[in-house]
């Protein structure tokens, strides 16, 4: 039976006393997770938000410049983007947050644009040159 089940007293009897969620003490223990283990689903969920103008992930185009992540499973992103001008400046921020608080273990998420060191094609990694054919 998995956690919320048994939290909830799912598949016991009301008859029997002391078996319903209301007539019972229940101590919900929440699993946590170590920060670092929060990095690779972080990147991974950051690996599916794309750039609407170039077919690569904002990951893997070096967009993002730092993933904090704290011991209570906040996270703070420092994020560029390709240009200042660029038209998605708005939504981006916004689709990283949104990405992101999917993540099991994730509290509060920061995401801040910065534009020091500005972006270049040299952040990319070996896979999106290829993707764009840059090789």
């Amino acid at each position: 039976m998995n956690r919320l089940a048994r939290f909830t007293g799912f598949g016991h009897h009301e008859s029997e006393p002391g078996t319903h969620p209301t007539e019972r003490h229940i101590h919900a223990q929440v699993e946590r997770m170590e920060a670092e283990e929060l990095r690779e689903p972080i990147i991974a969920a950051l690996r599916t938000v794309h750039d609407p103008e170039i077919p690569v992930n904002i990951y893997d185009l070096g967009l993002i410049y730092r993933i904090g992540i704290q011991g209570n499973g906040d996270v703070e992103i420092d994020m560029t983007l390709t240009a200042p001008a660029c038209p998605v400046a708005g939504m981006m921020p916004v689709m990283v947050r949104e990405a992101l608080e999917k993540v099991d273990g994730v509290g509060n998420v920061k995401v801040e644009l910065v534009w020091d060191p500005p972006w270049t094609q040299e952040k990319m990694t070996d896979e999106a040159r290829l993707q764009l054919g840059l090789f």
